[in-house]
């Protein structure tokens, strides 16, 4: 059972847009529940723990029972959260119901790139796991304008509505074109480490480095800038949601450019070089999103963060379908997970960090942090174990 890289593309567009289809929704939540934005970023925090904490499940289930099938049953898991959402009677309930969203869909982008990992030549697997992006890229550029758009004109339950009702039809898709080879064991006979296969990692001084590595990306870039990134708009600049929701989806220009180089990059810079320079670049756009006196500054910043961050984050994934060759389901699970639990605490911190000292400072706190990790991956986590 091997299914083409477009289907793949389409699934994780559906996971994608239910990641970040909140980002410019936070203010009206914020608003509705007559509470204040640190209140309602959790919504966002609590969806990456769950994610995180579903990996120590979901990769060893793919190991053994066969990945594309734990796909299937994950995405149809998602689909049913997203139309419970649209009828979620308070915050509290929202928040049970994102976190259950995490959980259903914690599967479906590690046991893909688990997927390519044992398909894939390690040379040519960034390219592969480029191609594979593009669906979770053009979640980015789509899901938080039209969430904004929706919310604004028909509400924000029935932007969780279209979601649920999309991914619905994604995953029906999904599995009659897979067809019976679905529910067939997996080659080998699903031998997998279970639990054991994370603790084989953290032996391995490079699984830690690059566990580590995730951690500090998800806290400081997922959790601690990216999903603020509208609210910094909509509040200093008084933009609407559905314009903030374009301006943060040009985050996808740049990675819609990645996904297309992604071979050619790896290639021509090689991972040490596009680590370091992936950094440096976010660390200067961040700086930009902290002291730009205007928004059209911010917005053609954050033009270039898809690529400047896929350079740094696909080395990462590409190592990660390497850290446990053995049980790649697993290994690629202990990856995501270390990457969403660094957001759901960078959610909750510099959610803090706003409501304390503002904007400017956090986002230039994320600037340096980024830099620093970037110098310190290409001089530690390159080195062999």
């Amino acid at each position: 059972m091997d299914p083409p890289v477009w289907l793949m593309a389409l699934a994780a567009f559906s996971i994608g847009c239910g990641m970040r289809m909140l980002d410019p929704l936070l203010p009206m939540l914020a608003r509705e529940f007559g509470v204040g934005l640190g209140a309602v970023a959790p919504l966002i925090g609590g969806f990456a723990l769950a994610y995180g904490i579903g990996q120590l499940v979901m990769g060893p289930l793919g190991d053994r029972f066969g990945k594309m099938r734990i796909v299937a049953i994950s995405m149809g898991c998602f689909a049913a959260t997203q139309l419970a959402a649209s009828q979620a009677g308070d915050l509290g309930m929202l928040l049970t119901v994102r976190v259950l969203a995490g959980l259903a869909c914690a599967a479906v982008m590690p046991l893909f790139m688990a997927h390519i990992g044992d398909s894939v030549p390690y040379d040519q697997r960034q390219a592969m796991i480029g191609k594979l992006l593009t669906g979770m890229v053009a979640s980015q550029l789509l899901a938080a304008p039209l969430s904004g758009i929706i919310a604004e004109t028909a509400g924000w339950r029935t932007a969780f509505l279209g979601l649920g009702l999309m991914a619905a039809g994604m995953t029906a898709f999904f599995i009659v074109r897979l067809g019976p080879g679905l529910w067939q064991a997996p080659a080998g006979g699903g031998r997998t480490m279970g639990l054991s296969g994370f603790l084989r990692i953290l032996e391995r001084k490079a699984g830690r480095r690059l566990l580590l590595a995730a951690g500090l990306d998800g806290f400081l870039l997922f959790g601690g800038a990216f999903p603020f990134l509208a609210s910094l708009l909509i509040q200093r600049f008084g933009l609407g949601a559905a314009e903030a929701g374009l301006v943060v989806a040009s985050f996808a220009l740049g990675s819609f450019a990645y996904t297309q180089k992604a071979g050619w990059l790896a290639a021509r810079l090689g991972e040490r070089r596009m680590v370091l320079w992936g950094g440096a670049g976010l660390a200067l756009a961040l700086s930009v999103f902290a002291l730009a006196p205007a928004w059209w500054m911010v917005a053609v910043a954050q033009c270039s963060v898809g690529l400047l961050f896929f350079m740094l984050h696909g080395v990462l994934q590409a190592r990660a379908t390497e850290a446990l060759p053995e049980a790649r389901g697993t290994a690629v699970a202990a990856f995501a997970m270390a990457l969403f639990l660094g957001q759901s605490l960078g959610s909750v911190v510099f959610g803090s960090v706003i409501v304390a000292a503002g904007y400017t400072v956090a986002f230039l706190l994320a600037g340096a942090g980024v830099l620093a990790m970037a110098v310190w991956i290409r001089a530690g986590l390159m080195r062999p174990a």
